[in-house]
């Protein structure tokens, strides 16, 4: 689990996680047809955001970390309204996953902000 300098989980890193679980299990549901092209593309990237966070904590330079993460949850947003558009997830999956790409995009903001005050 990453930790701050207090001890306490970073807040993103925690939601992230949970969303994660989430998308994963959400797209083992989708067909075998996407299976190596859009599932592998999404599962992937969700995973690199994970990688990315950790990375952003203990990086000198974190405003290129985060916006490499920025760039994949703008990514990962196309890739899923694609999806639901192709009925590979239901409108009630596919609101889930946006509200928690957009609050994941609101706590990433607010930490880039911080880090360009720096």
């Amino acid at each position: 689990m990453v930790k701050t300098l207090a001890g306490d989980t970073l807040p993103i890193f925690a939601f992230w996680e949970n969303l994660l679980d989430d998308l994963l299990t959400r797209t083992q549901k989708f067909p075998k047809s996407v299976r190596f092209t859009l599932t592998n593309r999404i599962d992937n990237l969700a995973v690199d955001v994970l990688g990315l966070l950790i990375r952003a904590q203990y990086s000198q330079n974190k405003l290129v970390d985060l916006r490499q993460v920025s760039i994949a949850i703008d990514t990962l947003r196309v890739l899923i309204r694609l999806c639901h558009k192709r009925a590979y997830i239901d409108h009630n999956g596919y609101e889930h996953v946006v509200r928690g790409l957009d609050e994941a995009g609101r706590m990433l903001g607010g930490w880039i902000k911080q880090q360009a005050r720096r």
